[in-house]
C-alpha cells in the first residue's frame, strides 16, 4: 500500500530482533513475500521511523541490529523532550490554558510567575500530555483568570530538576535568602569541601544501579523511578563535564 509513497514506523526500538531482519532484508533488496506465499513482491517506500529510545545505546545493549541502525540513521531528526525546550514550554502551556478555559467556560488567562518558574524547572516525564493534563486538572477544579502555586496538583513537582546538579548550565538566576525561594527551586550552597555535589551522588547511585542489572539500563531506570531515556540524558551530560 506504501508503494511509492512513504512507511512510517513508530517505536523502531520496541521491533523484535527476529522483524528487524526482515526488515533489513527488505531495505537491502526492496523485496518480500507476504506471510504464507512465496511469491516474491517489490515496493518501493521511503522509510521514516521513530523511537523514544536512545537507538545508538540499544545497539550497544545488543538490542538492536547494527547494520539496520546504519541503514536507518541516514537524515537524524532529534526532537528535544519538553524539558529541553526553555520556554517554549510556557508558549505551550499558554497555548494549552486558553484552549482548556474555552472548553470548560472558565476564564484563566495567565500563569503567576512562580507557576512559571516551577514550569520551566520541573523534569516533565510524560512531556506534552502531562502539561495538558496538569492544565487541565487545573481548568476544571479551580476558577479564575490566573494560575496559582496552589492550584497544582498535589501530586506535582516531585520530578523538578535541580539545577545545582549543572551549574555550568544553569541559565535561571537563584534568589539570594530562602524566603525569597520557591518551594521547588533550592538555593546553591557555599562551596565546602566536605560535602559531594548532588550530581556525583546522582551520578554514583545510576551507575551502581546499572551494575547491579548486569548493564540493563531500562531496568535499572525502572528501579530507580525513573526513565531511560533520563539516564541516557545524563550519562551523555557526564561525558560533556
Amino acid at each position: 500500500m506504501a508503494n511509492g509513497g512513504t512507511l512510517f514506523l513508530d517505536e523502531i526500538c520496541e521491533m523484535q530482533l527476529n522483524l528487524q531482519a526482515k526488515l533489513l532484508r527488505f531495505l537491502q533488496t526492496g523485496t518480500f513475500c507476504k506471510v504464507g506465499s512465496n511469491e516474491v513482491l517489490q515496493s518501493d517506500v521511503r522509510i521514516v521511523c521513530a523511537t523514544n529510545r536512545n537507538p545508538a545505546a540499544e545497539v550497544g545493549e545488543g538490542r538492536f541490529r547494527e547494520d539496520l541502525y546504519y541503514r536507518l540513521n541516514v537524515i537524524p531528526v532529534t526532537l528535544p523532550p519538553l524539558r529541553e525546550r526553555g520556554d517554549d514550554i510556557l508558549l505551550l502551556a499558554n497555548h494549552i490554558l486558553m484552549a482548556k478555559s474555552a472548553e470548560n467556560n472558565k476564564k484563566f488567562q495567565s500563569f503567576s510567575e512562580d507557576v512559571k518558574q516551577t514550569f520551566r524547572q520541573y523534569d516533565w516525564p510524560g512531556n506534552i500530555r502531562e502539561l495538558q493534563n496538569v492544565i487541565e486538572n487545573i481548568v476544571v477544579i479551580y476558577d479564575g483568570q490566573s494560575v496559582q502555586q496552589d492550584m497544582l496538583p498535589n501530586n506535582f513537582g516531585h520530578s523538578v530538576v535541580n539545577q545545582q546538579q549543572h551549574p555550568l548550565h544553569n541559565h535561571i538566576s537563584q534568589p539570594h535568602s530562602a524566603k525569597d525561594v520557591n518551594t521547588n527551586v533550592k538555593v546553591q550552597p557555599e562551596p565546602n569541601n566536605n560535602i559531594i555535589q548532588l550530581w556525583i551522588v546522582e551520578k554514583n547511585a545510576i551507575e551502581d544501579a546499572i551494575n547491579q542489572c548486569d548493564g540493563n539500563i531500562p531496568l535499572a531506570a525502572a528501579y530507580l523511578g525513573i526513565s531511560a531515556s533520563t539516564i541516557y540524558r545524563k550519562m551523555k551530560s557526564w561525558v560533556e563535564n
